[in-house]
C-alpha cells in the first residue's frame, strides 16, 4: 500500500474492516435508519404501509430491495420540511437545490448531522492526499448549495486553513492561488478549466502554482478531463461525489494514489445498483442506476434514493470500503436524437481526444423541419492552426457519426467565446420547445 492510504487506515481503521464487518455495521445502522424513518416522517410510513412492508421484515441487507425507493418528486412533494424527522429546533441548517426543474429539494441537518458529514469530507480530503497542515482553497460556491460550506467544515475538522474563495471572480481566485499559495484546490472540473484559461490569459504557466491536489464534483467529468486538468496544472485531481439530498460532498472518493473510482464510504451509507427499466436490484460489477441509502441522518433520513446516476459497484481497492465507476451519465442527462440515446460525456470524450481543440464546448438541441437535431460549438486552442481547428472539427463530427450514430454540426469557435462555468457547467441548450 502506498503512504496516504497507510496513514488513512491508521486513522480511521474503518477503512480496513472487512466485507463482513462493514456489512454487519450496515445492518445495524440499517434496520436503525428504516425503523427511524418509518416513526418520524408520514411520507415513509405511507409509503412502507401502501407496499406492505414494515421495519420489522428487515432481517438481512437484501431485504432492503422490498422497500420502496424515494425519489426526487417526493422530496418535492414534502415542500418545504416534511420530510423532517425532528422539530425545527434542532435543525441547525437547512440547504436547497437550486429548483432549476421545480420546486427546490430541501435539507435539513441537526447538529449530529453537521458533525458526521464534516467528519467524512475530511476523510475524503485525507485520502485526496491532504494534511492539517495544507491551505485549502474552496471554489465551490457557498449559500444554499452544499458543496461550499460542505468542503469547508471538512476542511476544517481535518484541520486545514481554509481559503473561503467561493465561486466567481476568476481573476480574484487567480490572484488568491498566486498569493496564499496553497496546496489543495476544491472545485467543479469545468471551473479548474476556466482557472487554466485565466491563468493562460495572464501570461502565466499554471504549473507553477502551489497547488499539489484538486479535488472535484458536482458535475460529471471523464477521464480525459482529468487528464486535462492534470497536464494544465501538474497535481493530482481525484473525483468527490456527493449529492445534497443525501448529504452533500462526501458521500464518496477516490483515493490519490489508486484514481480507479470513488469509495463509498460503506459505514456510513448503503449502496445499491438497480436496473432502470424495471428496478430490479444488480449485483456488484453490472451497470445500472446508483441507489443510496444513508445510514446516519437524523433531522432527514433518506431511505433508498434513486440518484439517478449510472454506475456499477466493483471491489475496493485502496480501502475495503467498496468503489463505483466513474459516473459520466445520468438517466436525466440522456438525449435522444432522432432515436438515439445519447449522453453529453459521450461527446466530451470525443472533443477532448482532439489536441487542437480546448475541452470548453456547448451542446444544442433544435428542430430541423419535424425532425430533433444537435449542433456541438468547440474552440480552437490559442495556439492551434485553422488548419489543425478544421481538420478536428471534422473529425469529431466523424467521430459522433461513428461512434454514436448520429449525424452532428459540428462548429469551431474562437477562442474564449463559449461561456465559463462559474459552477456546474452548462453543457446542454435544449431550443427544440
Amino acid at each position: 500500500m502506498g503512504k496516504v492510504i497507510d496513514e488513512c487506515v491508521a486513522a480511521e481503521p474503518v477503512l480496513a474492516a472487512s466485507r463482513d464487518e462493514i456489512e454487519a455495521l450496515q445492518l445495524k445502522k440499517l434496520k436503525w435508519a428504516v425503523r427511524y424513518a418509518y416513526d418520524n416522517v408520514p411520507m415513509y410510513k405511507n409509503k412502507y404501509d401502501g407496499a406492505g412492508v414494515h421495519p420489522d421484515d428487515l432481517k438481512h441487507l437484501d431485504d432492503l430491495a422490498k422497500f420502496p425507493f424515494t425519489t426526487k418528486e417526493d422530496l418535492r412533494k414534502s415542500y418545504p420540511f416534511d420530510m423532517f424527522a425532528v422539530p425545527m429546533k434542532d435543525v441547525v441548517r437547512i440547504h436547497a437545490s437550486s429548483g432549476t426543474t421545480g420546486k427546490p429539494t430541501v435539507v435539513g441537518y441537526t447538529k449530529g448531522d453537521i458533525d458526521i458529514w464534516a467528519n467524512l469530507v475530511a476523510r475524503c480530503i485525507r485520502v485526496s492526499g491532504g494534511k492539517a497542515e495544507h491551505k485549502l482553497h474552496v471554489a465551490y460556491g457557498y449559500g444554499l448549495f452544499t458543496g461550499g460550506l460542505g468542503a469547508h467544515y471538512g476542511a476544517e475538522k481535518l484541520g486545514c486553513s481554509v481559503i473561503p474563495m467561493s465561486g466567481g471572480q476568476t481573476e480574484k481566485q487567480v490572484q488568491m492561488i498566486l498569493d496564499f499559495k496553497p496546496e489543495i484546490i476544491m472545485v467543479t472540473p469545468s471551473y479548474m478549466l476556466a482557472l487554466a484559461d485565466a491563468f493562460t490569459q495572464r501570461g502565466l504557466d499554471a504549473r507553477d502554482t502551489s497547488l499539489q491536489v484538486a479535488i472535484h464534483g458536482a458535475e460529471p467529468w471523464s477521464e480525459e478531463m482529468r487528464q486535462e486538468i492534470e497536464r494544465r496544472f501538474d497535481i493530482d485531481a481525484v473525483d468527490i461525489y456527493g449529492l445534497s439530498e443525501l448529504m452533500g460532498p462526501g458521500v464518496a472518493n477516490e483515493c490519490v494514489e489508486t484514481k480507479d473510482g470513488a469509495h463509498i464510504w460503506e459505514d456510513a451509507f448503503l449502496p445499491e445498483i438497480v436496473d432502470p427499466d424495471t428496478f430490479a436490484p444488480l449485483a456488484d460489477g453490472l451497470s445500472g442506476e446508483f441507489v443510496l441509502t444513508a445510514l446516519f441522518k437524523q433531522a432527514m433520513p433518506i431511505i433508498r434514493y434513486r440518484t439517478k446516476d449510472l454506475t456499477r459497484l466493483l471491489p475496493g481497492t485502496a480501502f475495503t470500503h467498496r468503489r463505483f465507476e466513474r459516473i459520466n451519465a445520468r438517466t436525466d442527462d440522456m438525449m435522444i436524437i432522432r432515436g438515439v440515446n445519447v449522453f453529453p460525456s459521450q461527446i466530451e470524450e470525443i472533443i477532448l481526444q482532439e489536441p487542437a481543440l480546448s475541452p470548453h464546448y456547448q451542446i444544442t438541441l433544435f428542430k430541423k423541419g419535424r425532425m430533433d437535431a444537435i449542433s456541438v460549438a468547440v474552440e480552437g486552442r490559442k495556439q492551434s492552426s485553422d488548419v489543425a481547428v478544421s481538420q478536428a472539427v471534422k473529425d469529431v463530427g466523424g467521430h459522433i457519426k461513428a461512434r454514436i450514430g448520429i449525424s452532428a454540426l459540428v462548429e469551431a469557435q474562437a477562442p474564449g467565446s463559449i461561456p465559463r462555468s462559474q459552477g456546474k457547467a452548462v453543457r446542454v441548450i435544449d431550443k427544440r420547445v
